[in-house]
């Protein structure tokens, strides 16, 4: 399939005539597909969300201001705040899936979890696997996307078609502080941006509303466009940007310099080299 083809299937607005390609949504954490792909949900009937991790770290910090007194109760709590969001798209909880992954940990299971994915890709042969980029915004995001990326490299070695690898945006670092909801540029890849419509603006902060535990976060992200493009080729042992990344801000227990020797451990250990 024409990967340009497949891009604008992805990208059609709701109502479009344009059948949506089977997709497999590949998300560090519960409402990352929101903040990147929320409004193409709906035309995304079919589609598999995976999540890395079930989005609660070891550190009760997150857990506690939410209520809960342990991690997996946490965990569950944002479970349940996905499935309120997927049945407001019209998806059942049985279309998401876990790798089980710690939130914060998936840059120390590199290698286990891109085999995990290749697995469920072989299984499942989605036409367009859609993911994070990598930015330096989160640990989980980075990790998310070096196992996208190894995991179709792993199907091309075995002789197999490896999905289109899309990506939407997160964030990243910036002179300014936090940047959402824009790509770090990179040469001789073009960015297919959606205007949202009322309606869509609208449905999407729905969505939003189902993470009350996320709301600190997930309100400086606008609601204004969707941005998509085909994943650049990565080299994971080099910095994203330069100077200091985002998640070096905070206590995650992870660098830039860690999460780089993690990687080129990872693509020795999975025989892949860089790229």
């Amino acid at each position: 399939m024409d990967p340009d083809a497949l891009l604008q299937r992805l990208c059609a607005p709701p109502g479009d005539p344009l059948l949506a390609p089977a997709v497999l949504i590949l998300a560090a954490h519960p409402d990352d597909e929101t903040v990147g792909a929320g409004a193409r949900l709906p035309r995304l009937r079919e589609a598999v969300l995976v999540h890395v991790t079930d989005g609660s770290p070891r550190d009760l910090y997150d857990a506690r201001n939410s209520g809960c007194e342990a991690r997996e109760e946490y965990a569950r709590k944002r479970r349940s705040e996905l499935s309120a969001a997927l049945a407001l798209a019209g998806l059942s909880p049985e279309q998401a899936r876990q790798l089980g992954c710690v939130d914060q940990e998936a840059a120390l299971n590199l290698a286990p979890l891109a085999r995990l994915l290749a697995a469920l890709l072989k299984e499942l042969r989605p036409e367009v696997l859609l993911t994070h980029p990598y930015e330096g915004g989160h640990p989980d995001h980075d990790a998310t996307a070096f196992i996208a990326s190894a995991a179709c490299r792993l199907l091309q070695r075995e002789g197999e078609t490896p999905p289109l690898l899309v990506e939407m945006t997160s964030y990243h670092n910036s002179p300014s502080g936090l940047c959402p909801e824009e790509f770090l540029p990179h040469p001789d890849v073009a960015v297919v941006t959606r205007v949202l419509s009322p309606e869509e603006r609208e449905f999407k902060r729905r969505l939003v509303n189902c993470f009350p535990t996320q709301w600190g976060t997930l309100q400086y992200f606008p609601l204004e466009k969707e941005c998509f493009r085909p994943a650049p080729p990565y080299d994971f042992t080099r910095a994203p940007h330069e100077g200091r990344l985002f998640y070096e801000g905070f206590e995650w227990g992870m660098t830039g310099e860690r999460f780089r020797a993690l990687a080129e451990e990872a693509l020795r250990e999975l025989g892949i080299g860089r790229g």
